[in-house]
């Protein structure tokens, strides 16, 4: 198999996604900043950050891909003077300066997780497929966007061949974020306003993540290639809040308040993108990446979420 040099190894998927690598055989070089709690087989090469000056050369020997997943995350109240210049300088100039020093060093293919946000915003009322015109609305989904045609035109200038995949939410264990605040409101039985939501939002067990991503390295059809991908049949958000209750053993406490006056509320409250995420419909159509790459997500929508309560039970309860 080959030698992978992994980016944001230690992060969340970086942590599902190095053990399943080193199982297929693959040997791993993670890229990491200080201290690191890694598989003993991994190497590691020091990294002092991630932006448009890094010196990649001593991570990059000997590596014959690379998979890039550090960035800078998207975050719900930016306190940056100018967070657009901030996602810019991580997400858009550090990957592609990450690509250049990996082409030099004749790397065979760069693997790229990107997000959904390079394409649309919190929700939309069509399914985004591999064919929609991106149009970001988001500082990081604009710096994704743009990481994006920074790898397409390195790629075609230097011949390294290029895999970019564009994942929906991710959630597992470890995840944090809105997930984790959610699964935190139904452990503590906190009644929802939301049972009266009809949406669908298409959702990513990061095991599913993971294991695109190997396929990634070796399939012929993924050079060139931008996919998206899902669980399957993406679930109403009542429907996902059961769901987490049941996982966790638990009853689901939805009170059916009517979907236009929680939107108006909102709006109100200035949190509209907070009831987009909530209240609207986000599906992706995963047929290209089913199609060139022969895959599909080996685990379903209730095994991600077993394994998430179970991650999710066994942690310190704050």
């Amino acid at each position: 198999m080959s030698r992978v040099l992994v980016t944001g190894a230690t992060g969340f998927v970086g942590r599902h996604l190095v053990p399943l690598l080193l199982e297929r055989g693959h040997a791993v070089r993670a890229a990491v900043r200080g201290t690191h709690s890694l598989p003993p087989q991994v190497e590691t090469a020091l990294i002092a950050g991630i932006d448009a000056h890094t010196d990649w050369s001593a991570a990059l020997g000997g590596i014959d891909a690379v998979v890039h997943l550090a960035a800078r995350v998207h975050v719900m109240r930016d306190t940056a003077a100018d967070p657009l210049a901030e996602f810019r300088a991580v997400n858009r100039d550090g990957t592609a300066r990450l690509a250049e020093f990996a082409a030099a060093a004749g790397v065979a293919r760069f693997v790229f997780v990107s997000s959904i946000k390079a394409v649309c915003n919190e929700s939309r009322p069509e399914p985004v497929s591999d064919r929609t015109p991106p149009d970001p609305h988001s500082p990081y989904g604009v710096s994704k966007r743009e990481a994006e045609l920074a790898l397409a035109e390195i790629a075609a200038r230097s011949g390294m061949q290029v895999c970019v995949l564009r994942p929906p939410l991710v959630y597992g264990p470890g995840v944090g974020g809105n997930f984790r605040t959610l699964m935190e409101l139904v452990r503590r039985g906190v009644p929802l306003p939301l049972g009266a939501v009809d949406n669908r939002r298409s959702l990513l067990y990061v095991g599913n993540l993971a294991d695109a991503i190997e396929r990634c390295l070796n399939h012929p059809g993924a050079s060139g290639g931008t996919f998206l991908l899902h669980d399957g049949d993406p679930p109403s958000t009542p429907t996902l809040i059961r769901d987490i209750a049941g996982a966790l053993g638990l009853p689901a406490r939805l009170i059916p308040m009517p979907a236009g006056a929680l939107a108006l509320a909102a709006r109100l409250a200035g949190r509209s993108a907070t009831w987009d995420r909530v209240g609207g419909s986000l599906v992706v159509d995963d047929r290209g990446i089913r199609s060139a790459l022969e895959w599909a997500p080996p685990h379903d929508r209730a095994q991600g979420l077993q394994a998430t309560a179970e991650w999710f039970k066994a942690r310190p309860q704050g």
